[in-house]
């Protein structure tokens, strides 16, 4: 129940005509073509164009590229980005404009619902895991939630493929709607019923978007005028409607009393959306007049009622979001927020009535850019970035069917000419830019509600957060609007809150403690260089020293942090205090601001403070290069947190490095044709705790005055989910470093030396591996260690297996000839030879995998050592060996004694036989300066590839409902049939 059961009901078949397919691509090329036949109204109209809002928080698993089964392995970022890249090129060469809006705000009015949004998040993350723990695969697309740092990794890509990115501040939905009016945009494409109140000029559907292998960007477009024909009412009565089926302002709870008048059920369970939807529009058919408090009246009873107050509001707030009601407040908009001088105010009120020109932008680059963001660094960084994503592989591109405007191929060609002399290429792959700021525009949208909602929360400032200068909120004001930095530091700057959202990981069965608390320190020091706590308290020494009568207090810095726990889910925020640095770091004005060489190093110095990596190899390029040094001090921090619990294994942090260095890593062809036989929870919840690491570390840059160039930030260079799963599966079977890496030497010195660098100074504490308990399972598939490996033949010859390397037999070599153990004159173990013929590799165990026994090693009690607890295979005879009488054991007949003994006299014959037999020289081959890992791991069975079985998903239904429908997971780049 609420105003998206109105997003419902315009979806489903209730209204005739309220949607109806379309193509993005067609509608933009056919746009530009009419725009072409008058091309003096074209250069008015932005060069023809058709120009679309895309509310990024309704599509970010659309920008994301669909359901990819693998997305809840931490993200695949160079997929991601070869989409976008496909999206954008596709949409470039139609004429299609996009802009994409993430939510940058707080939004304290709506935190009950961001409460219930994460409520629903912490169910699917609860389903996800308990799938992956029994099942071993990726789970099914009706519990997608979206991977870790997802919003900064897309900011990123649009902004690295040249799309205008813009991040609301204070009211989202509002400031969505406002920027789309304010330039002209033909359309908005989302799915949240708010956008359908306020009458965008075009509403195309989200959910529904999709890029096909034809060229087509299909989606469906929603008819406004349908949906008010299908509730008969007028276009004036749909705010009313609006605000009686609840939000925010108005809550189901103030008119629960309303709805029992009215017959509306208001279970979540038994809610007939029809039924509501229609019986509320009688009800605003019917009233006489729309005058509120008629209307309040009727609804509460009483004109005294505090609901009546609020249905005023929540009306009003749907008001300004329509055509007419922003026209009526546009006048009023001089109050901006934080408009320090009347220059920059009259430059900025000017951006509200025309789109910004390119010189405008370059005018307002000084006051959004760090001083670190030089054209010379940027152009450094540029470098570096083409230089790490040289040898990146590609898959091919999606045939995109060209525009086919008849008649107009020579302003084709010159429009692309043009774009290409601008810096943009037409495939979208490398539209790198120098500028800081030109990926998106310097305008911002402002919600009617804006001023006011500013200078509430102004006053709303308590003294747990001190003022901040005007110079720092203007750029930080800035910079946040156009994407360029953590939303989180406006947010912490402004109302000294955040909210931290629940993250893929386990909250029953804690092998580390909850992510979010891991990166709390790094957090509170960010709080203390942002609030300048080392000068205030510096000034406050000096002041006590001097003997100054006006005593200079230090405020506590606190920010309230909504974090969800099982003692405190998210009923009250828990209060952070700030920490120092520990050390004499400079004011935020001069982290931010300055330009000295000095100011240079304190930057630096600063971010790798927060991040536990304050040490000489780590800022050495042979040992970590300038593109994984994100990633080094995220790793370093957790294993400095190994000091108070241990986390990490040794095998996991290679599988960190290996991955990184992987030339896989870049090759977007071999990630889409790569698929994980087994997916571990393990490995799930590792590479969400290192993503958000990831996403806190870019907050410490970015709070540092960014010394970390934004191209050296990007998660694709560093990091792939998919690929990290595969890595880690390898690096737990894996004999040593030589044999992870595919026996490539060069990659081993490098990862060798960032490892060294990452551990340097620390006291090195890795995590133990628990045993494996009575009824679990472990599978190991035989697809892990790469076939073209060199080394690989003689390591698995000398592990005894052809296909599963056993660790717990490699360190103990077992005689080729066999033998047999005698206590007081009985043969109570015996094992049989284990060698393969000379000449000959050793050949694949065969049989079916649970039915496969590896090589006959027995101890006291029968054939189960070497084998997983649980694994009960046939049993041997056993004896006593004490005291002369010598009786057979209870429950055993004189005949099943005499078989065994029969048994055991011809095992000891064919040993005999067989040590004439020449021994097998590929065993117990070592590769010298390589050491194996010293954690042993449990002896597991081998077993084939993890095939999807009948039944897999038969968990993933919720409510009797199918999986959602939506971009599926066809390869990204599997040729397309030409159409004759």
């Amino acid at each position: 129940m609420g105003i998206q059961d109105l997003q419902v009901f315009l979806d489903s078949n209730y209204v005739q005509g309220g949607s109806v397919p379309v193509d993005l691509l067609k509608i933009a090329r056919t746009f530009t073509q009419r725009q072409h036949n008058r091309v003096g109204k074209a250069q008015q109209l932005h060069s023809g164009k058709f120009r679309l809002v895309l509310d990024g928080e309704c599509c970010l698993d659309r920008l994301y590229g669909g359901y990819f089964s693998d997305w809840a392995c931490g993200g695949q970022w160079n997929r991601m980005l070869q989409f976008l890249a496909v999206l954008i090129q596709a949409t470039e060469m139609s004429g299609l404009e996009l802009a994409v809006f993430f939510n940058g705000c707080f939004e304290s009015p709506r935190l009950d619902d961001w409460f219930l949004n994460q409520l629903q998040v912490r169910i699917k993350v609860n389903n996800v895991l308990k799938h992956i723990t029994t099942k071993g695969t990726p789970p099914p697309k009706i519990w997608w939630t979206p991977p870790v740092c997802l919003r900064t990794s897309l900011r990123m890509a649009l902004r690295h493929l040249n799309v205008t990115v813009l991040c609301s501040m204070d009211d989202h939905h509002q400031e969505v709607i406002a920027y789309c009016r304010e330039n002209s945009f033909n359309g908005l494409v989302a799915d949240d019923a708010e956008y359908a109140v306020f009458d965008p000029p075009r509403y195309f559907s989200s959910e529904q978007l999709k890029l096909t292998y034809k060229g087509s960007l299909d989606t469906k477009e929603y008819i406004l005028p349908e949906l008010l024909k299908a509730l008969n009412i007028p276009a004036d009565r749909l705010c009313l409607l609006a605000a009686l089926l609840g939000n925010y302002i108005l809550t189901e709870a103030d008119l629960a009393e309303f709805y029992k008048r009215l017959n509306v059920n208001t279970n979540i369970n038994k809610v007939n959306v029809e039924h509501t939807i229609k019986t509320i529009a009688n009800f605003v058919r019917e009233l006489p007049s729309v005058e509120l408090d008629v209307v309040a009246q009727k609804v509460f009873g009483s004109s005294s009622d505090p609901g009546c107050l609020k249905l005023r509001q929540s009306v009003q707030y749907y008001i300004n979001g329509t055509k007419d009601g922003f026209l009526h407040y546009k006048p009023v908009k001089p109050n901006r927020v934080h408009k320090l001088d009347s220059k920059q105010s009259v430059q900025q009120q000017s951006n509200l009535s025309e789109t910004p020109s390119t010189s405008e932008a370059d005018s307002n680059l000084e006051t959004s850019r760090f001083a670190s963001e030089t054209v010379e660094s940027e152009r450094e960084s540029l470098n570096a970035y083409k230089q790490a994503t040289a040898n990146a592989k590609s898959a091919p591109q999606i045939v995109i069917e060209p525009p086919g405007m008849q008649g107009h191929g020579d302003a084709d060609n010159a429009r692309q000419e043009e774009e290409q002399s601008n810096g943009h290429t037409v495939n979208g792959t490398h539209n790198l830019l120098i500028s800081s700021s030109s990926s998106s525009s310097s305008s911002s949208a402002t919600s009617p509600s804006h001023a006011t909602a500013d200078s509430a929360r102004q006053t709303e400032k308590t003294t747990m957060i001190p003022t901040t200068v005007p110079e720092v909120m203007r750029t930080a004001s800035e910079r946040h609007q156009k994407g360029l930095m953590s939303p989180h530091i406006y947010q912490i700057l402004i109302a000294g809150e955040i909210k931290l959202p629940v993250l893929l990981e386990d909250e029953n069965h804690r092998e580390f403690p909850s992510i979010h608390i891991i990166y709390r320190p790094v957090r509170q020091m960010v709080y203390a260089i942002l609030f300048n706590l080392h000068h205030r308290m510096y000034l406050a020494a000096k002041s006590k020293e001097k003997g100054d009568s006006e005593k200079i207090e230090v405020p506590d810095v606190v920010i309230k942090e909504w974090v969800w726990s099982k003692n405190n889910p998210y009923v009250t925020p828990e209060l952070v205090k700030a920490e120092q640095i520990g050390w004499g770091v400079p004011t935020i004005q001069r982290l931010w601001f300055g330009t000295g060489i000095d100011d240079k190093r304190r930057r630096l110095r600063g971010f790798l403070t927060c991040m536990k990596s304050d040490t000489p190899l780590m800022l050495n390029t042979s040992y970590v290069p300038q593109h994984l040094l994100v990633m080094a001090c995220v790793l370093r921090y957790i294993m400095s947190f190994s000091d108070k619990i241990k986390i990490l294994r040794r095998w996991e942090l290679d599988a960190f490095i290996a991955q990184a260095f992987s030339p896989e890593l870049m090759n977007a062809q071999y990630l889409q044709d790569l698929q994980l036989a087994l997916v571990t929870s393990r490995g799930v919840q590792l590479a969400t705790l290192f993503m958000a690491g990831v996403e806190t570390a870019l907050l410490a840059n970015d709070a540092c005055g960014a010394p970390i160039p934004w191209l050296m930030c990007c998660p694709w260079l560093y990091f792939d989910g998919k690929l990290f799963h595969h890595t880690l599966a390898r690096a737990r079977i894996a004999k040593n470093l030589l044999e992870l890496c595919g026996g490539h030497i060069d990659r081993i010195v490098k990862v060798e030396r960032m490892k060294k660098a990452i551990l340097e100074g620390t006291n090195v504490i890795f995590a133990r591996t628990p045993p494996v308990g009575p009824g679990i399972r472990v599978s190991v598939p035989q697809n892990i260690l790469a076939p073209g490996c060199a080394i690989n033949e003689g390591l698995m010859r000398g592990r005894g297996s052809g296909t599963m390397p056993q660790r717990g037999l490699m360190r103990r070599p077992i005689p080729s000839r066999g033998g047999q153990l005698e206590i007081a004159g009985v043969v109570v173990g015996q094992w049989g030879p284990n060698y393969g013929q000379p000449g000959r590799l050793p050949q694949p165990l065969q049989g079916h995998p649970r039915g496969r026994i590896p090589p006959q090693v027995t101890s006291i009690g029968g054939l189960k050592y070497g084998l997983p607890r649980g694994f009960t295979p046939m049993g041997r005879p056993t004896f006593q060996t004490r005291g002369n009488n010598r009786a057979p054991i209870a429950s055993r007949g004189k005949k099943t004694q005499m078989k065994a003994a029969g048994k055991k006299k011809t095992t000891v014959k064919k040993n005999k036989e067989n040590e004439n037999k020449k021994d097998n020289r590929g065993r117990d081959n070592n590769v010298d300066g390589i050491t194996d890992y010293s954690d042993a791991i449990p002896t597991m069975n081998a077993t084939k590839d993890a095939l999807p079985v009948p039944g897999q998903f038969d968990d993933a239904v919720e409510n009797g409902k199918g999986i959602e429908k939506g971009q599926g997971d066809a390869s990204l780049v599997a040729p397309v049939a030409a159409e004759n």
